[in-house]
C-alpha cells in the first residue's frame, strides 16, 4: 500500500521503531478512558504491551498506521481490524474494517492528524470492497465524540450496561 502525503504529514504502516511512541500514545488514551470511568480502567496502564505491539505490526488481518511528521515522529495512529461479516446467518455478509484505535498526540492536535488518519482508513477500505468502516466510542469521551461526527460516522447500535 502507498504512503499517503498531505501538508507534511505522512502515513505509513507502524513499524518495530514506532513501538515506544506509540506506546506513549496509547497511555494518553487510556487516561481520557481511565478519568471517564475509573471503574473499569486502570491509570497508569496500557492496553499492549511493546512485544504485543510488535506482533500487531506484523499483522496484516489487524494493520496499525502511523501519522508521521517530516522527521519521521509518530503524532498519530490508528489500529485498524480486518472483519468479516456476518456474525450470524440472517445478516448479508461483507467485509469491514473495524477502528480498534484512533490517536493523536496532545501536542499535534488541531493539525487535522486525526482526519488525515481516518480518510486513510475509508480510503484503504474502498480500495479493498470494504462495505463500511465502524468502530466503538466510549461515553466520556466527548472529543472524540464530537470529532467522529464531524467525520460523518453515524450510530449504528447502542451498548448499554446495568451496573450491579
Amino acid at each position: 500500500m502507498r504512503d499517503r502525503v498531505d501538508s507534511g504529514i505522512n502515513i505509513r504502516r507502524a513499524q518495530e521503531k514506532d513501538t515506544g511512541r506509540v506506546l506513549a500514545l496509547l497511555t494518553q488514551v487510556l487516561e481520557i478512558h481511565a478519568d471517564a470511568r475509573p471503574d473499569i480502567f486502570v491509570h497508569g496502564t496500557t492496553k499492549y504491551s511493546g512485544e504485543e505491539l510488535q506482533e500487531i505490526f506484523r499483522d496484516d488481518t489487524r494493520p496499525v498506521y502511523v501519522a508521521v511528521d517530516e522527521r519521521d515522529e509518530v503524532l498519530g495512529y490508528v489500529f485498524c481490524v480486518m472483519q468479516e461479516q456476518p456474525v450470524s446467518e440472517n445478516m448479508v455478509p461483507f467485509r469491514s474494517v473495524y477502528i480498534d484505535d484512533l490517536c493523536v498526540d496532545e501536542k499535534a492536535r488541531g493539525r487535522h492528524v486525526g482526519e488525515q488518519l481516518f480518510t486513510f482508513v475509508k480510503d484503504m477500505a474502498r480500495r479493498q470492497g470494504c462495505y463500511e468502516v465502524n468502530l466503538n466510542v466510549w461515553e466520556g469521551n466527548d472529543s472524540a465524540r464530537a470529532f467522529y461526527d464531524r467525520m460523518g460516522m453515524r450510530v449504528m447500535k447502542t451498548q448499554m450496561e446495568y451496573i450491579l
